[in-house]
């Protein structure tokens, strides 16, 4: 039995709202027509598309003005909830939501809000709170060292305590190594940490190879690195170069290879022109498909395959003959024209596989524990739907398309690691924390945003630090013609009118208070 949630997207501001004053009544711009048992939870999005905060809610009704509630808009409120606490949860994919349509299930991609089945299965992972051991840890760390540490910090302290099993006196020796580290690596107040980011990055940038490699030894199979990958990453590109994937299977399935080799046939994205050839004939006008026997084995076609795919092709109102080893094809009024373009639209029509994904191959994974699906092109989306595919460890190398099916937040982390892997395979060792900086500038609010002049730099609020980067004419007259402000918070801005920046020593004002006269 499937429990009823309500879904919406909502701003940030109005989540603060609500978790400041629950429980508080909370008008909405929607309607519920439908009986409810409560207590019923809401999930509420951000900008992203994944829910990423739970409300309990333990009462609906018509809207009415009431004094001291809250308001998710200022027009056509038609219901009021009263929302009892609101829950930070780990980002939800919109995906794990499934809508009821007609009686069949389909997934949930786009919407602004609405009422859902949400299966029973779901489960919200929560951000836990500190066992008693870690809980004693944290304490005794605040008590004599005056600091908070991390949560992950105390988390693996815990885990070294338990692994090793250290006594007392070890524990405290290990968590005074971990203190005098974590403060030797706290940043100074009004320290340039974007530039020392940039300097860290840019400096080993410059010494490496515009070259693209093999991608881990995979044969027939190229994936750019080195510089242009790291262009690639900081750019934000709709697609990269050499998008791939890397699929790994169920637990019961990843050691099978036949198996693991149907599935890479299915991916496999496959063509009339791959596994026949397409001779366009002018004589009588027609187009004639010669299927290879070993080819269409290979990828587990058949020419059944081929007489149902061009049934797709509606518009041109065919005529298909089958003989022994050939296919015929006319049209009713042929024109060498028509013909061209039938031929051309015969060899790109998708047999089987999935779109976007030309080739797949399986390896053994690189510690040579299982086999792998490393794909040539990328389709996260449809990939994930595949039952035997384990979502939790396939990955691509297309940033914006985890984005948009993960959520922000995977795209986040998909930036660190893709950037730190590009370095280190180049032999350059770069500080985690300056990347994750660049990760966070480009997605800090909610999508995936280039660091150049179509991005980050483009949109900074100063006219001359815009001025500074790139195109200043254009900059400098459109400030202009506008009537806008620059009010020289920044480094760039500073530097250009010949004042101190904002950094450092310059952060502080010192005011000379001369002695009272006696």
């Amino acid at each position: 039995m499937a429990k009823i949630s309500i879904i919406w997207k909502d701003k940030m501001e109005n989540v603060d709202k609500l978790r400041l004053n629950a429980p508080v009544y909370y008008a909405v711009d929607f309607e519920i027509k439908r009986e409810l048992e409560f207590p019923v939870y809401g999930y509420i999005t951000l900008k992203g598309s994944e829910a990423n905060y739970r409300v309990k809610i333990s009462e609906i009704k018509g809207y009415e003005p009431l004094p001291g509630i809250l308001k998710r808009t200022s027009k056509n409120l038609k219901s009021l909830l009263k929302v009892e606490e609101v829950q930070d949860i780990a980002a939800i994919n919109l995906s794990e939501f499934k809508k009821i349509d007609g009686g069949n299930l389909r997934r949930v991609t786009k919407f602004s809000y609405g009422i859902l089945e949400v299966e029973e299965a779901l489960e919200i992972t929560k951000f836990r709170k500190y066992t008693e051991e870690e809980k004693k840890i944290s304490d005794y760390i605040v008590e004599n060292y005056g600091i908070e540490l991390p949560f992950s910090v105390v988390t693996k302290i815990e885990e070294s305590r338990k692994a090793l099993g250290l006594k007392k006196k070890e524990l405290e020796k290990v968590i005074d190594k971990v203190v005098e580290v974590y403060n030797k690596r706290a940043v100074d107040p009004y320290e340039a940490v974007g530039i020392v980011a940039a300097q860290s990055i840019g400096e080993p940038g410059t010494q490496m190879t515009l070259r693209t490699f093999h991608y881990a030894g995979v044969a027939e199979m190229n994936v750019t690195l080195g510089l242009p990958r790291l262009i690639e990453i900081v750019d934000a590109r709709r697609e990269p170069s050499t998008p791939t994937m890397e699929i790994h299977l169920r637990e019961d399935i990843k050691n099978d290879e036949d198996r693991v080799k149907d599935i890479a046939k299915m991916i496999e994205s496959t063509n009339v022109i791959d596994i026949a050839d397409v001779i366009t004939s002018v004589a009588d006008m027609s187009i004639i498909i010669v299927p290879e026997v070993k080819k269409m084995g290979g990828r587990g076609v058949k020419v059944e395959d081929i007489i149902e795919a061009l049934g797709k092709l509606k518009s041109y109102k065919l005529k298909v003959e089958q003989s022994e080893n050939r296919i015929k094809i006319t049209l009713p009024e042929a024109s060498y024209k028509k013909l061209y373009l039938l031929g051309e639209s015969i060899k790109s029509l998708t047999l089987r596989g999935i779109k976007g994904i030309s080739r797949a191959i399986v390896r053994k994974s690189r510690d040579g524990s299982e086999w792998v699906i490393y794909t040539q092109g990328s389709n996260l989306a449809d990939v994930l739907e595949i039952d035997e595919v384990d979502g939790s460890r396939t990955r691509t190398n297309n940033i914006i398309e985890i984005a948009e099916v993960l959520g922000i937040e995977a795209a986040r982390n998909a930036i660190i690691e893709e950037a730190l892997n590009t370095l280190q395979q180049q032999g350059l060792n770069v500080d985690v924390r300056h990347i994750m900086l660049v990760a966070d500038t480009m997605t800090y609010n909610g999508t995936v945003e280039a660091i150049g002049r179509h991005g980050i730099a483009g949109e900074k609020e100063s006219v001359l630090a815009r001025a500074a980067f790139e195109i200043t004419s254009k900059h400098l007259l459109t400030a202009g013609i506008l009537g806008e402000e620059d009010h020289l918070r920044g480094v760039a801005e500073n530097i250009i009118v010949g004042q101190p920046v904002t950094l450092g020593t310059g952060a502080v004002t010192l005011i000379y208070k001369p002695p009272k006269k006696r």
